[in-house]
């Protein structure tokens, strides 16, 4: 069953601690264009959702950036979460080619 997410770029200037305060987990997608990284938000449930489907490192997941016109294919690299918490910090993915 393939895996898709849809996130929005993140505002110039917006801080991690407010995106969280208002239920966007914040993301970063590397390797799309080689060195580029893109900033990204997503919604808490939607992060949660995710990490219930996906392996890290393991599982490719169809990534789309409308704000961008971006369409791709990434693996989750890193999640970054409170150590006893169910809160998530960070997400960070990885561009693939096909």
């Amino acid at each position: 069953m393939p895996v898709t997410l849809e996130c929005q770029k993140r505002p110039e200037g917006s801080k991690p601690k407010a995106l969280r305060r208002q239920g966007l987990v914040p993301a970063v997608l590397y390797g799309h264009k080689g060195t580029e990284s893109i900033e990204l938000t997503l919604s808490a449930k939607t992060a949660e959702t995710l990490l219930k489907q996906v392996n890290v490192s393991k599982t490719v997941i169809d990534v789309s950036i409308p704000d961008l016109a971006w369409e791709g294919k990434a693996l989750l690299q890193e999640v970054q979460s409170h150590p006893w918490r169910n809160y998530l910090y960070h997400l960070s993915f990885f561009a693939v080619n096909n």
